[in-house]
């Protein structure tokens, strides 16, 4: 074992030197060097979902409204007044906000960059439904006019992902929400160095010096993000154990996500600190294209989900059942609208005998499935290797691709025939608090080409999310979501796969890491 270690150690101190990571470098600057869960290629956060580029989102960009651990939307860029009919909301920047480029932060920019954003994210474009003007007054203030009332307007806006609404210069903003912008000028605490960026290998982050926080102490995405290190590097190691090696010795601050069956080996160092960011952890889901055979048949889509089992997924990926638990329910257990309707095969093992019979029916006759394998993210690796297994014993023919996760965070976006560089299937986890609400879950979404990859045209979802914005109570709201359930298992929206938690470990040189789903780098404290 200990020769392993030395190995593996070497293995990392190459890796680290070919991100540029030198140590001379490490000593003249205080630099928080991370591996995070995967590398990054794409630098648009506004035309993915992927976590990865929302977290490089949340490192350069700023919001208007962000919330705290209780979910209460608080002033961040801006504050607000609400005219009294509930239609009208004004909102405010406050001083000092400026871009990476030294140019001052206008109401102007945070109105194109909303309007660009409410173009992709599931929310926004029901905001934008009851929109009648959004338009910027002066340089400070912005003015949102509704059609009518809009109750989770600032719920919407403030959420912390899938989507959040980043503010970039108009003249970025302009860019067609189909396009991946070019230019990287953020309003954020940290300026991304363009000039170091070597994608899916390493990026650098630095201190913006004239970044001003606010006065309040930070609370998740919400408060003052003081910045009190020069730099951050983000490097990838696809190994999970090269990774630990690393952060044992040193060569490293902090790992975003380490493997349930590695974590005695950090636990049982006196120099490490293993954590769970967040208590809810993570729902892993498969998403089918409701474009192409097979997966164009609701009955082939229901004997897909028929053959899956969450434990046999749940148990191959995590294995200690104290990090994972079976949940149905598409709003995830342990929040306000956890409801397990038709997700009995999937939490009981699954029905490979029914799900042949359905096959049947359906007429299924061999199509493949070109299921997309991401092979360099441990949280993803599992999933399709079970499920592949488990769609052959029920008669499906598979052709399992494998491929790294931002490869496939690209090719998920293309609607080109699956024998021809699309897709029929693939799998990826959501923080729990990004779909706890059908008005934020990116997947309940029934827009066909502007919902979210996969594309179903459900015009009953659609329905059924303006009903639950209607509805006055909390039980009102929980029986409109306990149909939406219901209605989405039934068309095999996507299929609900278990509920885990992903431990992160930082070195204790780390202190005042904000406990939140998303991992950002404000407020941290590296000692010498």
């Amino acid at each position: 074992m200990a020769a392993r270690h030395v190995a593996v150690g070497l293995m990392a101190g190459v890796m680290l030197a070919g991100a540029g990571l030198g140590t001379a470098a490490q000593a003249a600057e205080k630099t928080i060097t991370a591996v995070m869960h995967s590398g990054l290629r794409v630098l648009d956060p506004i035309i993915t979902t992927a976590h990865i580029v929302r977290d490089h989102g949340y490192m350069i960009y700023d919001v208007l409204v962000a919330q705290d651990h209780t979910f209460t939307p608080k002033p961040q860029m801006a504050d607000w007044t609400i005219s009294d009919d509930k239609t009208v909301y004004t909102f405010t920047l406050r001083d000092g906000l400026k871009f990476h480029d030294g140019k001052p932060v206008t109401a102007a920019d945070a109105v194109a960059s909303l309007k660009r954003w409410g173009q992709r994210d599931s929310g926004g474009q029901l905001i934008f439904d009851v929109t009648d003007s959004l338009e910027a007054k002066d340089d400070k203030t912005i003015v949102w006019t509704l059609k009518e009332p809009y109750p989770p307007l600032l719920d919407t806006i403030s959420k912390q992902s899938a989507i959040p609404p980043f503010i970039m210069p108009a003249s970025v903003a302009a860019t067609p929400p189909d396009q991946a912008i070019t230019n990287y000028i953020g309003s954020g605490p940290f300026r991304f160095v363009e000039s170091e960026y070597q994608p899916g290998v390493s990026v650098t982050y630095e201190k913006f010096a004239d970044y001003v926080p606010r006065d309040e102490p930070s609370d998740w995405m919400a408060g003052g993000k003081v910045v009190n290190v020069d730099k951050v590097k983000w490097v990838t190691m696809p190994d999970a154990q090269t990774t630990i090696n690393a952060l044992l010795s040193g060569e490293i601050d902090y790992q975003e996500q380490v493997p349930v069956d590695l974590l005695p080996i950090l636990q049982a160092s006196e120099d490490v600190t293993v954590e769970v960011r967040d208590p809810l952890g993570f729902q892993s889901i498969g998403r089918m294209n409701f474009l192409y055979p097979p997966f164009d048949n609701v009955k082939i889509r229901k004997a897909a989900m028929m053959a899956l089992s969450q434990q046999d997924i749940m148990g191959t990926l995590v294995g200690n059942p104290d990090y994972y638990k079976i949940c149905g329910a598409m709003f995830g257990c342990g929040t306000p609208l956890e409801d397990e309707t038709g997700a009995d095969t999937l939490i009981n093992g699954g029905d490979i005998e029914g799900a042949k019979k359905l096959l049947k029916e359906a007429g299924y006759d061999g199509t493949p499935v070109v299921l997309m394998q991401p092979t360099d993210v441990p949280t993803i690796s599992a999933q399709p290797i079970v499920a592949a297994q488990a769609l052959r014993n029920a008669g499906f023919t598979v052709d399992m691709q494998p491929m790294d996760w931002q490869t496939l965070v690209t090719r998920r976006a293309s609607q080109a025939k699956p024998s021809e560089g699309g897709w029929n299937l693939f799998f990826t986890n959501w923080a729990v608090p990004e779909i706890n609400s059908p008005l934020i879950s990116p997947m309940l979404n029934g827009r066909g080409n502007d919902a979210w990859f996969g594309w179903p045209t459900d015009e009953k979802l659609e329905s059924l999310r303006k009903e639950f914005i209607a509805a006055q109570t909390p039980e009102e709201r929980k029986a409109v979501a306990h149909k939406i359930q219901a209605h989405a298992m039934d068309v095999v929206n996507y299929i609900p796969l278990g509920q885990f938690l992903s431990p992160q470990a930082r070195s204790n040189k780390l202190t005042d890491m904000i406990q939140s789903p998303v991992p950002v780098f404000w407020g941290i404290k590296k000692a010498d």
